[in-house]
């Protein structure tokens, strides 16, 4: 998800399935590239694939995607608990860091 082009992939077929042409035809690389980031978001399982005809079909796999969001939402409620750690004092190992030093 870190590469701008396989999130823009992510959002194509967040709104409906597509075949690799049609997002190499949306997308500013080549039909090669959008296959290896395709092949990417397989491997990590955001993505799956059928066949119709000789085209592969892509759309986001719901799981993966699920999965992906409770990661994410675990990440950030982890981060803003550390926030608020180290705003309210408590991130220096328990010591409030605005009571007065003697």
């Amino acid at each position: 998800m870190g590469d701008p082009t396989r999130r823009a992939i992510i959002a194509c077929l967040a709104e409906r399935e597509r075949a690799v042409g049609e997002l190499a035809e949306e997308l500013p690389v080549s039909r090669p590239a959008v296959s290896q980031h395709l092949k990417v978001l397989k491997n990590a399982g955001l993505v799956t694939e059928r066949t119709a005809g000789t085209r592969r079909i892509y759309r986001l796999d719901p799981a993966g995607v699920a999965a992906l969001r409770d990661q994410l939402e675990t990440f950030w409620s982890r981060a803003l608990t550390g926030y608020e750690d180290v705003a309210e004092g408590r991130g220096t190992g328990g010591r409030d860091q605005r009571e007065e030093k003697p």
